[in-house]
């Protein structure tokens, strides 16, 4: 190696260096500063895209709509933002050139929980959206009086601010498959594709009818059974507490009908607590008739599983967490117990209702085993027909203070059953004890969550 302190000769090596760095670097610098502008460009489109998903859904067949949709749209080059309708603010909406809503309706005309807010908060005033061009898939169950009562009132709340339709609403009876195939045909005109993906929901499996129980022999109420269904040898057991189960009756598979699973996959079966639906005329409902009296231990039964991720535990799965419900709606509150005690979570308070202690007692043994373990540390019951006459919200008001501290400390808060009477009596007394803001801001942080119906 030969040293040298030419300086001349020092600095031509460095120039040659610098040269070098600069040849290295200047590409390297330009893909850089192309991927930076193609995220800003991304982000901003996000910020504010051409169109906007947006979706209110309580059981989650809006939310799988929406996806379905947004991802329509997306295979055809078009910036989506998909959002929950509840997430909108009134300057997004003014923002936006064209927005599809696909939202429930929840009981006799009620927005979803989560939209609510929604509702409440931009419904109820004015908002100019003229440059807006929109249009609604409305879901909802003919058997309600209030048919598709939100997605008919907010077609006419975005009519009166001077929004324009797309095409006109489509309403969709029990996730009726020619209402969906009109909706996915408009979809197709609007994105300019007719290769739209498959929308058809998954195939029902044969699960065999493998126990039957009455629950509450002569009870004043209508019989109410612990079903047990084994799957099929190839089916996988991969639901989570808080999902549910589509079954189609033999005599009306057109309509599936929806139960709370109240097992969890370690039990090996979906177990079921279904309430025998009886008629004036003492005839029985097609599918609870079915799976209540006349449907034979072995029998198959047409079911399938569906997510149902606005009851799931998911974030709220380390909190402490306050169980109220009634009736069948025990199903729900059962798999999140059997969840929380297989994860040896412990902070658990049960506040459940029915009609008589004597033959109403919906899982007392169970209940009383998790007490003993201390998986369940409260447990308060209220029975209707008892002296004195006591109902679950009944139960929030006397044990208000505890409930205030639970809160404090995290809790979440489950609601399962009857949507006339106990859900509305328990979220009134849940805003008395609460406050309506507290409230509202427990159900947009997912801490106030409800399966009714």
């Amino acid at each position: 190696m030969i040293l040298t302190n030419d300086p001349g000769r020092l600095a031509l090596t460095a120039a040659c260096v610098l040269g070098y760095g600069l040849v290295c670097l200047l590409p390297y610098l330009r893909v850089r500063r192309k991927r930076q502008a193609a995220a800003a460009a991304k982000a901003a489109a996000a910020r504010n895209p051409g169109w906007i998903v947006a979706y209110a859904s309580q059981t989650g067949n809006a939310e799988e709509l929406a996806r379905q949709t947004a991802d329509t749209l997306g295979l055809a080059g078009i910036a989506v933002r998909l959002a929950e309708l509840g997430e909108l603010t009134a300057a997004e909406l003014q923002g936006a050139e064209r927005a599809l809503f696909l939202v429930s309706t929840y009981g006799e005309g009620d927005a979803p929980d989560a939209a609510a807010a929604f509702a409440g908060r931009l419904m109820g005033g004015a908002v100019p959206l003229k440059q807006l061009h929109y249009a609604v898939l409305a879901l909802g169950d003919r058997s309600y009086s209030q048919y598709c009562g939100f997605g008919r009132g907010l077609d006419q709340w975005l009519q009166e601010q001077g929004a324009q339709s797309l095409f006109e609403r489509i309403e969709v009876d029990r996730s009726a498959p020619a209402a969906l195939a009109a909706w996915r045909q408009q979809l197709s005109h609007l994105a300019g594709t007719s290769d739209a993906p498959d929308w058809s929901a998954p195939a029902f499996d044969g699960w065999l009818l493998a126990e039957r129980r009455l629950l509450n022999p002569a009870s004043v109420g209508a019989p109410l059974y612990h079903i047990e269904l084994q799957a099929p040898t190839d089916a996988p057991l991969n639901w989570q507490s808080g999902d549910l189960v589509q079954i189609a009756a033999p005599g009306d598979p057109a309509r599936a009908r929806e139960y709370s699973i109240a097992s969890i996959p370690q039990d090996g079966r979906v177990h079921l607590v279904v309430r025998l639906h009886l008629h004036a005329d003492g005839s029985c409902g097609m599918a609870s008739g079915w799976l209540c009296r006349q449907a034979d231990i072995g029998d198959t039964v047409q079911m399938r599983l569906r997510q149902h991720k606005r009851f799931r535990l998911e974030g709220n799965a380390g909190r402490p967490l306050i169980l109220i419900g009634n009736g069948s709606g025990i199903a729900g509150l059962r798999g999140h117990l059997k969840a929380r005690a297989l994860a040896g979570q412990a902070r658990n308070w049960l506040l459940f209702g029915e009609r008589n202690a004597e033959h109403d007692a919906i899982y007392g043994e169970e209940l009383e085993a998790w007490q003993r373990a201390g998986l369940l540390p409260r447990l308060n019951l209220a029975y209707s027909r008892d002296e004195p006459r006591s109902y679950v919200q009944d139960q929030l008001s006397a044990h208000a203070d505890e409930l205030r501290l639970w809160v404090d400390d995290g809790a979440a808060i489950y609601v399962c059953g009857s949507l006339d009477g106990m859900a509305a009596g328990v979220d009134k007394a849940l805003e008395t004890i609460l406050g309506r803001a507290a409230l509202d801001a427990l159900a947009a942080s997912s801490r106030y969550r409800r399966d009714v119906y």
